[in-house]
């Protein structure tokens, strides 16, 4: 599966590394997970004017696997806000080295709540503009 336009914005990219492989030699999956989450914490953290805690992760979905040396980017999308709560779906995308096809590699649902300084849920802001 490919597409030109991921959907969202990319919110971080790094490569894939021999210490990010299992002994088959794919990306672990934990990995991406951790990337993901980082992703959307960071979207979410910014939509939120603050401190946001990963509440839920749904539906992941793994298309192909990530290989040594990829270039692997991922965009957020913002799906859902509540009053204290946010959603985005993550996507990670891949370059191999030898080529610039960007290729869908997983996606998922993050579900992240607003923290306050008190460390309980705090509203979440109105978009601006």
């Amino acid at each position: 599966m490919s597409e030109n336009a991921p959907p969202g914005f990319l919110t971080i990219r790094t490569v894939a590394m021999p210490g990010d492989l299992n002994p088959d030699g794919d990306v672990f999956g934990g990995w991406l997970l951790a990337q993901m989450d980082l992703a959307g914490g960071l979207a979410a953290r910014h939509r939120a004017n603050g401190r946001v805690a990963t509440v839920a992760v749904e539906a992941m979905e793994f298309h192909v696997p990530v290989q040594c040396g990829d270039l692997v980017s991922f965009y957020s999308e913002e799906m859902r806000v509540g009053r204290t709560s946010l959603t985005f779906r993550v996507s990670a995308w891949l370059e191999r080295r030898d080529t610039s096809e960007r290729i869908l590699a997983t996606h998922g649902s993050f579900t992240f709540v607003a923290i306050g300084p008190d460390r309980k849920p705090r509203p979440v802001p109105p978009a601006e503009g």
